[in-house]
């Protein structure tokens, strides 16, 4: 008879830290999981706590309810994910700060307390297929099994006992909380050690953010840097017209840049008609009618792969999900009726959900909309559901073509008194040299709600390359090459650059994408006749539409072009738009390397010369 142990191909230093744990707990499903995030008795909560220097410190609570378990943490800081918080731990290839530089001291010892302490508790071993190939292990102490339920929801969850052969992990996470209190000084922490047989990384806090979810998103990114591909921070989305068109949209951007918005129904007020934007000063809100919206079919929502198995002969870039759940923010939905199909499923799943930063009453429904409250007494703006792809309305699983590639930027309001980079119109067709490098600078935006250092901020900062770079390990210009090759070798799909929150003037929320999203499936392709595209007066903007009619109504030129807003003008927007030239040419200056692709090397060149948009179309052509 086969031995539990020997299921798994296991090195001997794993071997001996779950053989010698208190009690080793192999789950085979994940209903397992659920009755011990509740600590495996009939209660309806559970304090997640740890003893820290001989004082027990409460991490977390969970809560049992009728559709799921809740959690929330103790720490307003630990509800949503510090973007300095990745450290690099081996001497490979880095730009990423290193743990012996950031603290002055080898992380060998440290990885040998963290074995040692993982020996002592009872262990949850989870194996789990990251990006649904890569044979992956979480190894948690038994009272965080809420973190492995909401990883058993993000990746695809495996049966030990269904699996063919041996289980040899390539990817392996080390959950120890009480360490950001004993050597981080409370801070979140997730050390990544690139190992020649094994990816290793230890996360020392509790937030599946960077612990989970964006770590695996590091290990996809080093498999990629490997294998020559990228996993693309973007959601995608089949839309179908009631007439039966067809397009695959993909919109990428920084956390809070509309992705998961993108696979959302468009929200309407209570008569059904549509709020294109509102003026900040008299609160005149602008609408549109659209009687009968297109169909959604998502496809991801976070993370794509854009693995070249997948690539056939059709010149566009082909995508698949890498997640096998959806890491969900519902900051937006603040009442009943906001977002009725997800509602529905939040409240009364098939399964049962992990809730994050949202109130819970054991033996009650947990209501999306009841968000947890900081110690500020506002809500917080990062309350999060993982929601299995099984559950998702039309979900499409076999990997598929991108007819266009759309890039979301957060913006705050632009006015001659107060310019800033809010600039950009409704949405902008933009060639796709100027594509690659919007996807270099990615600026992570106004107010993102799901970090902690912007809040409210209209300064610019960079997401980092491909708006992934928070997860990467590698190099920038590795990257930056990877993202250009697969720009070259797609030139059938298109790009576009939209804005969400703020046009000019004028308060949208994430209505740009929902209207691009109408009117380019209408259209039946993202083709356009030359006159029908205007030159952004800034090149980085691309085009700009002569003009938008959705559904037999025109939208009004002040959302298409802002500099035509009276509360804007020429000066306010010619301000705006030098905010935004001098970001680009501060953040390119860093990948202007020998390294770096020879078209690249001009295309940057061309930024930091104030060129006109034909030099970047003669560069890399536009298909119109």
């Amino acid at each position: 008879m086969v031995t539990l142990l020997e299921k798994f191909n296991l090195t001997k230093e794993l071997l001996d830290v779950i053989g010698n744990c208190k009690n080793l707990i192999v789950p085979k499903t994940k209903s397992e999981l659920f009755a011990m995030a509740l600590g495996g008795s009939d209660t309806g909560s559970f304090d997640v706590n740890y003893d820290v220097g001989g004082k027990s410190v409460t991490e977390a609570t969970v809560v049992k309810c009728k559709n799921g378990v809740v959690v929330n943490y103790v720490d307003d800081y630990m509800r949503r994910r510090d973007p300095e918080c990745l450290v690099v731990a081996d001497a490979n290839p880095t730009d990423k700060p290193t743990f012996k530089d950031t603290y002055k001291k080898d992380f060998a010892p440290l990885r040998g307390q963290t074995l040692d302490w993982l020996k002592e508790q009872e262990l949850i071993v989870m194996p789990f297929l990251a990006g649904g190939q890569y044979e992956s292990l979480l190894i948690a102490p038994k009272n965080a099994a809420f973190f492995a339920c909401a990883l058993a929801g993000l990746q695809h969850f495996v049966d030990i006992d269904e699996n063919k052969g041996a289980f040899k992990p390539k990817f392996i996470i080390y959950l120890a909380p009480p360490f950001r209190h004993t050597h981080f000084d409370g801070k979140q922490l997730v050390v990544h050690n690139r190992k020649n047989d094994v990816y290793e990384m230890f996360s020392y806090n509790l937030y599946p953010g960077p612990s989970a979810k964006k770590g695996i998103y590091g290990f996809l990114l080093d498999a990629g840097e490997k294998e020559n591909w990228v996993t693309a921070h973007a959601s995608a989305v089949k839309v179908i017209t009631p007439y039966e068109n067809e397009i695959v949209i993909m919109h990428e951007g920084a956390s809070g840049g509309g992705k998961s918005e993108m696979g959302e129904n468009i929200h309407r007020e209570q008569d059904g008609r549509i709020i294109i934007g509102q003026n900040l000063d008299t609160k005149e809100n602008f609408y549109l009618n659209i009687a009968e919206p297109c169909e959604l079919h998502p496809i991801a929502d976070d993370m794509a792969l854009c693995h070249p198995e997948h690539q056939g002969d059709s010149k566009k870039l082909v995508v698949s999900d890498a997640e096998d759940g959806w890491f969900l923010r519902v900051d937006n939905i603040k009442e009943y009726g906001t977002e009725m199909v997800y509602e529905k499923l939040y409240t009364q799943p098939s399964e049962p959900l992990v809730f994050m930063n949202i109130q819970g009453v054991p033996s009650a429904t947990c209501l999306v909309w009841e968000h947890t409250l900081d110690s500020d007494g506002t809500p917080c703006p990062n309350p999060r559901v993982v929601l299995p792809r099984t559950m998702v309305p039309n979900i499409v699983n076999e990997p598929v073509e991108v007819d266009v590639r759309s890039f979301g930027v957060r913006t705050p309001p632009c006015s001659l008194d107060n310019p800033s980079y809010g600039i950009l119109g409704m949405f902008h067709m933009i060639p796709p040299a100027l594509a690659w490098l919007w996807r270099l600078v990615a600026p992570r935006g106004y107010n993102n709600p799901s970090i902690i250092d912007t809040e409210g901020s209209a300064v610019l900062e960079s997401e980092g390359v491909g708006s992934y770079w928070p997860f990467a390990t590698g190099k920038m210009v590795t990257q930056a090459n990877l993202l250009l090759e697969q720009i070259l070798g797609s030139p059938y799909t298109r790009y576009i650059l939209i804005p969400n929150q703020h046009i000019g003037y004028y308060k949208v929320g994430f209505m740009p994408q929902w209207i691009m999203r109408e009117y380019l499936a209408r259209r039946g392709s993202a083709k356009f006749k030359e006159e029908q595209l205007v030159p952004a007066r800034l090149p980085l903007l691309g085009y700009c539409l002569e003009s938008l009619k959705v559904d037999g109504q025109y939208v009004r030129k002040a959302f298409l072009r802002p500099e035509t807003q009276a509360e804007v003008g020429i000066k306010g927007y010619d301000a705006g738009a030098k905010v935004l030239s001098d970001f680009f040419k501060k953040e390119l200056a860093k990948f202007n390397t020998p390294e770096l692709h020879p078209t690249g090397r001009k295309i940057i060149e061309c930024c930091l010369n104030d060129a006109p948009l034909e030099e970047y179309i003669n560069l890399i052509p536009m298909r119109f």
